[in-house]
């Protein structure tokens, strides 16, 4: 099993911008998603050396949020303890999309991978992603 942090915000992922390259259209992810993943990468690369995995995974992933400022103390303290839960924007399933796609190649060797997943979605005063990826046999 691999258990990793990541000790920064987690970053949807956005729509694609596009741009016309000769007589096509190239795709690109805003620098925002670019910059997340880039991130995600070179932590991974930084915690985990071993071979990606190959088989069918199992994946968790906790996704904590910071909370917003201009809120009552108590509205605060229902948030870090979890009473309340992030039900804005972003979506957790764009958050698992740019999580995903960053750690490609280097946790798994493909997302395809993925048979089972988990997310949760938390605030935090240390925004942050973990994750736990387990092999199944």
């Amino acid at each position: 099993m691999i258990k990793l942090t990541f000790d920064f915000p987690p970053v949807a992922q956005a729509r694609p911008r596009a741009t016309r390259f000769g007589k096509g259209i190239r795709l690109y992810d805003p620098k925002q998603v670019h910059v997340y993943k880039a991130q995600l990468a070179e932590s991974a690369q930084f915690m985990y050396h071993d071979e990606p995995l190959a088989g069918p995974l199992k994946v968790e992933l906790w996704f904590y949020r910071p909370v917003q400022k201009s809120i009552s103390k108590k509205e605060r303290s229902l948030r870090l303890t979890g009473t309340h839960r992030p039900t804005v924007k972003a979506d957790v399933d764009n958050f698992i999309k740019s999580t995903l796609d960053g750690l490609n190649g280097l946790l798994w060797e493909d997302d395809r991978q993925i048979v089972d997943i988990i997310a949760h979605k938390y605030y935090s005063d240390r925004p942050r992603i973990e994750i736990e990826v387990e092999e199944l046999k």
